[in-house]
């Protein structure tokens, strides 16, 4: 069996993913970082991206994800943001539309969070 580290993926309106995994791959402000199982323990600010879970069973989970926190201790690994959305979750076409309007509208946070949304998707 592989060694496995526990996962709480937890947004500030629900939980959105618990379970056990072997690799996750998330953006902080000092850089795209990997935890596996035995990582040294950490504590980052996330930046706005895609975070990917790779699942003990094989498969792969993404989530846009916008700013937040990561804190691994103990083989539990703690992903903490405001606003979390599965990839499978993410109406592609609105999020087009919402980074089309965010451009035309010079909104740079806005057109972030759409792109973030897009990438997410196309990684599954």
């Amino acid at each position: 069996m592989a060694a496995e580290l526990h996962v709480e993926l937890v947004a500030a309106d629900r939980s959105v993913w618990s379970g056990e995994a072997t690799l996750v791959v998330a953006r902080t402000t000092s850089g795209d970082i990997g935890v596996m199982p035995g990582h040294q323990p950490l504590l980052g600010v996330l930046e706005s991206g895609p975070v990917t879970i790779r699942t003990s069973d094989g498969n792969t989970v993404v989530a846009a994800v916008h700013g937040g926190f990561i804190s691994f201790a103990d083989n539990k690994l703690s992903l903490l943001a405001e606003i979390v959305e599965l990839s499978d979750e993410i109406d592609v076409q609105r999020a087009e539309r919402a980074l089309e309007r965010a451009k035309s509208e010079a909104d740079a946070s806005a057109e972030r969070r759409a792109d973030v949304r897009l990438r997410a998707v196309s990684s599954r």
